[in-house]
């Protein structure tokens, strides 16, 4: 209406979590049947049918609110133009070897069944004895106890004590760490203590990353289950065991077989019996959460895709610091700072059927065992680049395709120019880079990070040179709306209008009954 040239296109993600879940409850519920009973082709059919109907409706409903948007250029994110770029951002970046292969502790959710990155972790703070609802389990798990207990020493009478919030974990112990400079512990350093349950010798270390005032001083050493516990294992080359499953259960010992929760009372009440138990206490600590499943996350040591994002965040920090991106409100830079500051590799892989599907080959000559990894668009290209590796013709070459597919928000990330025809001219030149990016400020690291890491880099251009982020409605309780929660309202009631039934009153918490009580309050004085 101004005479400027302006693009609204609509565009729908695929949401890999999120949908994959639905669906495979949707079809439980229905039928009885698991994802496996259908097999993958049938099981993406399945889901890609579900889609269209959503689709169709988040279409209708934007058309209702009078969006002006250009129907003729919509993008679903698993669309072939799309899904081509993706392969080529992911075979870029791979080539430039900012994409590697490691075997690292990711934060995986035993409920969903997949690795999820950092951001899509909650961090439930508990300052006392708390329970928590986790999937999978009866009863609620009690967290905020501290549980000391002893490793007797092989050579003597002695033993030391060993503090954690997560006894089910000591199973998985290949060491005991004290601070080099707690002098509590300075003769206990190279002895060696006998483990109750695997019935093996492990050794006591010195190691700076320990934090003496935590508990006893000494820690055990889980590199299986743990972060810093891991970066220990690497400096003194410690064995990592895996003594925890992906659906949550004990893999080893005596306890094989028992959900982890369960297994923790039961090593307590073991550690009892056998006298090594050294008492319980309130203790304040952070339980990781999984923001889609509300499953509690564990640790595990998984081979999975990674991305770096050193090199490439450091330039999205410089862009907002010399002013060519910036981001309104100002006191989300602080934030952006922080995050871009601090950022680990992002884990890029998705243990999941509906998605991107990795476009890594393992390739090996025929009866040989020697492989090697390509990125490549097609079996054939694959082939062919392995036989390059491999020195032999194509046809001897055998290549397999990794079975994950993408993180959601990897293909999300290049929307900004995909939208347009990248990796193509197409009207990139025309239309990009876009002038500004107006999202939620709950997804400033989910996705405008990427975009700008992801675009800088691909491109040679920041994607945006503003960022607007708006405030989030909540419900009567606070809480974000969801369709999972059931508390979100459709923009057609809001249009049309609709008749509603009666529900049970929802339990509030106290902070909200006395903002309720207030508002009454307020209401009635103004009359």
């Amino acid at each position: 209406m101004r005479g400027l040239e302006t693009f609204w296109i609509p565009g729908i993600d695929h949401a890999g979590i999120a949908t994959q879940l639905v669906v495979e409850k949707k079809i439980w519920k229905e039928r009885k049947q698991t994802k496996n009973d259908l097999g993958r082709e049938q099981f993406l059919k399945e889901i890609m049918e579900w889609k269209d109907d959503k689709a169709n409706t988040i279409g209708q409903q934007l058309k209702q609110m009078g969006a002006s948007l250009d129907w003729s250029k919509q993008i679903f994110t698993m669309d072939p133009a799309h899904s081509y770029a993706v392969t080529e951002a992911f075979i870029k970046l791979f080539d430039c070897g900012l994409i590697y292969r490691s075997d690292y502790l990711v934060n995986w959710s035993c409920a969903l069944g997949t690795a999820i990155s950092d951001i899509e972790v909650q961090h439930l703070k508990i300052s006392e004895p708390t329970t928590v609802s986790v999937p999978g389990y009866d009863k609620p798990v009690k967290f905020g106890i501290l549980t000391k207990f002893a490793y007797k020493l092989c050579d003597s009478d002695g033993e030391i004590v060993v503090a954690t919030t997560r006894p089910e974990t000591m199973l998985g112990d290949t060491a005991i760490a004290v601070h080099p400079n707690d002098e509590r512990y300075t003769s206990f350093i190279g002895q060696i203590c006998w483990h109750p349950f695997r019935n093996e010798k492990i050794s006591i270390i010195s190691d700076e990353l320990v934090d003496p005032q935590f508990g006893t001083g000494a820690v055990k050493v889980t590199p299986g289950h743990d972060h810093v516990d891991f970066e220990i294992a690497k400096r003194h080359n410690l064995n990592l065991l895996h003594v925890i499953d992906e659906k949550g259960y004990i893999n080893s010992t005596q306890f094989k077989g028992i959900p982890r929760f369960d297994a923790r009372d039961i090593i307590v009440d073991e550690l009892h019996r056998l006298k090594l138990l050294r008492g319980q206490q309130e203790h304040e600590m952070v339980v990781p959460t999984c923001s889609r499943s509300n499953d509690v996350v564990e640790f595990l040591l998984k081979p999975q895709w990674f991305l770096r994002c050193t090199n490439i965040a450091q330039k999205a920090l410089n862009a907002v610091k010399d002013g060519s991106l910036e981001i309104e409100p100002k006191n989300f830079v602080k934030d952006w700072n922080n995050w871009l500051g601090n950022i680990r590799d992002w884990c890029i892989s998705r243990q999941l059927w509906w998605g991107h599907r990795i476009p890594i080959y393992s390739c090996h000559i025929e009866g040989e065992q020697n492989t090697y990894c390509v990125a490549a668009s097609s079996l054939e290209t694959a082939k062919i680049k392995g036989g390059i590796k491999l020195g032999c013709e194509s046809n001897r070459i055998i290549a397999v395709q990794d079975e994950d597919v993408l993180d959601t928000w990897f293909s999300s990330a290049l929307l900004p120019f995909s939208a347009f025809g990248w990796p193509n001219d197409d009207e990139l030149n025309r239309y990009y880079p876009l002038s500004l990016m107006e999202t939620g400020h709950d997804i400033l690291f989910f996705w405008v990070a990427r975009m700008v890491m992801l675009g800088m880099q691909l491109t040679g251009k920041l994607p945006f040179s503003k960022v607007l982020l708006h405030g989030i409605i909540r419900d009567g309780e606070g809480r974000k709306m969801s369709k999972s929660l059931g508390n979100v309202i459709a923009p057609e009631d809001v249009i049309l209008g609709r008749s509603l039934q009666c529900r049970p009153k929802p339990k509030l918490s106290r902070k909200y009954q006395n903002k309720i009580f207030w508002m009454v309050e307020k209401c009635d004085s103004f009359g």
